[in-house]
């Protein structure tokens, strides 16, 4: 009859003659279950758990498995969050531009808590990762206003009879009240193919990806408290046959924690006696392509947020030629058409609040990340003679000389 002694580190267990004896083995990534067939090899039966875990796809479960514990997932959504929230907005009524009006004023300081741009910052934030963003706008006094950010998982939609959203019911704790949509609420929501009223948040779509990359996070920092040693089992089968004593098990049980266990002797070689063996149960980290498996998955993640790879230094991507090349088109291709979808959701909502027609828009000239592309049009511009001056004004965006 064989003995086995599994050796990962944590989660050593002996196993006896009979199966009601043996005991599972705990893992930190995924629960195993070892059993020992009666042979005379001391055949040993590793079985793994056939289905995978899955991060949970609410706004809970996404923010902290995404934003809050991976780190390419939460640079990500910085990097997209904050560029929008630096982004310059201008107000204009009809083709005027508007340079002192409540709205801007409004836009500029939301409320005591937060400025302008800490404001649009954190609604970038919310709909990148719950893919809806809900703002409140609350009457602080007879004719000043504030502008509030509502936590996207305290927020379900309210419809009327005819399945349209109609207003907002928030809940904090064991109150509830609800908002009126376009009077006194704004609701963002990024496309969704399969719900009327919620948005689709990039992160959901990075999901795979995602728990692939913290996996294997865990399953590195597990290798490591394992003293650097891939999961295995010592066999005891002599060609005699025969079982090990409870003394012998005892003595080897010291020995294996006393000399090989712990960081300190990480690499040492393992003497074995006389009929054991060691089994290797894991794969090493060159046959799991550790590397190139989580590099993979830090890019996916980036796909879904379209940033750029290389401006967060994940290596083997090489779409763009330069640093400057994918920075201008990570604003070009995912900054921009963040910015200009919530500017087009604030025009129609102070339009509605001011009793005015007003139209906010991002000033390309204020950003930036397109300083380059700027310099390059104006050279472009001053280099074309068959255009007079006012032409040249006007294609950057100025008026005519008075």
């Amino acid at each position: 009859m064989a003995w086995t002694w599994p050796f990962a580190g944590r989660g050593r267990v002996r196993l006896s003659e009979t199966l009601e004896r043996r005991e599972p083995v705990a893992s930190p990534v995924a629960s195993t279950q070892v059993a020992a067939t009666k042979a005379s090899s001391g055949f040993v039966a590793l079985h793994m758990q056939g289905e995978a875990a899955w991060t949970r796809r609410d706004y809970a479960g996404l923010a902290r498995q995404g934003y809050m514990m991976n780190p390419v997932a939460h640079r990500c959504v910085r990097l997209v969050a904050e560029a929008a929230g630096a982004a310059p907005l201008v107000l204009y009524q009809g083709a005027q531009e508007l340079e002192r009006h409540p709205a801007l004023e409004l836009l500029a300081a939301p409320n005591p808590r937060q400025t302008g741009a800490a404001f649009m910052e954190a609604l970038a934030s919310h709909l990148l990762i719950s893919g809806n963003a809900y703002i409140e706008m609350a009457e602080a006094s007879e004719d000043a206003r504030e502008l509030h950010l509502l936590r996207p998982d305290r927020v379900s939609v309210v419809e009327d009879a005819g399945g349209w959203p109609v207003a907002l019911d928030y809940r904090t704790g064991k109150a509830k009240r609800r908002i009126a949509l376009g009077e006194e609420a704004l609701h963002l929501a990024l496309f969704h193919p399969l719900d009327d009223h919620y948005g689709f948040p990039p992160l959901e779509a990075a999901l795979t990806a995602l728990d692939l990359h913290n996996a294997s996070g865990r399953w590195n920092k597990a290798l490591l408290d394992n003293s650097a040693r891939p999961s295995g089992a010592l066999v005891y089968a002599p060609k005699e046959g025969g079982n090990m004593t409870d003394e012998q098990f005892d003595r080897l049980k010291v020995e294996l924690e006393q000399t090989y266990s712990g960081a300190a002797h990480a690499g040492r070689p393992m003497v074995l006696d006389g009929g054991l063996d060691w089994k290797a149960m894991g794969l090493t980290p060159k046959d799991m392509d550790f590397l190139e498996a989580r590099n993979g998955a830090a890019r996916d993640i980036a796909l879904a947020f379209g940033v750029p790879p290389m401006l967060l230094g994940i290596p083997g991507d090489n779409t763009y030629a330069n640093y400057q090349e994918a920075n201008r088109a990570f604003y070009r291709l995912t900054v921009l058409p963040m910015v200009g979808r919530i500017a087009d959701a604030f025009s129609q909502f102070l339009s509605g609040r001011f009793g005015e027609e007003l139209r906010l828009w991002y000033d390309p000239d204020g950003i930036e990340g397109l300083s380059l592309e700027r310099e390059a049009l104006w050279r472009r511009l001053q280099a074309a003679d068959f255009l007079s001056e006012d032409e040249k004004r006007e294609a950057v965006g100025y008026g005519k000389r008075q």
